[in-house]
């Protein structure tokens, strides 16, 4: 057993003890954690069993090049050049409560999930990261999940900046013709922030005929939608066919 302290031995023997994990297995979830019990079973148990093991000296490497150097958090310098190795957002899969931040256990812990403990493994795997866009229930997931990640703590509505930039960067994965009008229709007749289900519903209204041929003024929408349909309307884009 690995030269421990008694207060993480103990924890270790208890987690060996009703996981039936390996001494490896188990200091993997465990420092992933960072020593919290449930964490450690929440990772142990969510992880894909068809994911290889990854080398957690490795990961603390990763962690140590991302993480700022006054908090033991990555932070906005630290995911920028994340992103930029990367070139693509995961935090999806690192369930990161917060924009511009992970914590330790959200990043080891999301990489374990992965089974990569390396840029290398990591860029590797973006052909099937960005292939889980196409599925329409995954990308649903990671829609609804950009929300609650992107605004700010404390706020129950969206910065009408970063919703734009996030509907933007939403759809051009999964295109839809009418967003940048809606983008445009926001900043010059609504001009605030987004609430909650304006953001769930729009993911809702994006599937109506870009012409509108099959929208029911008489729906439940929310009335930003109704109004964005008008301005369509008024601004004639729909009788003009100008998408």
């Amino acid at each position: 057993m690995h030269k421990l302290g008694r207060g993480p031995r103990v924890k270790l023997q208890q987690f060996m003890s009703i996981t039936g994990a390996s001494e490896k297995a188990a200091l993997f979830a465990l420092h992933g954690s960072d020593w919290n019990l449930d964490g450690a079973f929440d990772l142990f148990y969510n992880q894909p069993p068809s994911r290889p093991m990854t080398d957690h000296r490795h990961l603390e490497e990763l962690y140590t090049r991302y993480k700022d150097a006054f908090s033991d958090m990555i932070s906005v310098d630290g995911i920028t050049l994340f992103c930029e190795d990367l070139k693509l957002v995961i935090s999806w899969h690192m369930k990161a409560a917060t924009m511009c931040e992970f914590s330790r256990q959200e990043f080891i812990g999301g990489l374990q999930s992965l089974g990569v403990d390396s840029i290398d493994k990591l860029k590797s795997l973006l052909p099937t990261l960005r292939a889980e866009l196409k599925d329409d229930h995954k990308f649903k997931e990671i829609y609804n999940f950009a929300f609650t990640w992107a605004k700010e703590k404390g706020q129950k509505s969206l910065a009408l900046d970063t919703a734009l930039g996030m509907w933007r960067l939403l759809f051009a994965e999964r295109p839809w013709p009418l967003v940048e009008h809606w983008c445009h229709f926001l900043q010059t007749k609504h001009n605030k922030a987004i609430s909650k289900d304006t953001w769930s519903q729009l993911f809702e209204f994006r599937i109506i005929d870009p012409l509108l041929s099959n929208y029911d003024a008489e729906g439940a929408w929310p009335y930003l939608i109704d109004e964005f349909v008008e301005y369509l309307n008024e601004k004639k884009f729909i009788q003009s066919g100008v998408l």
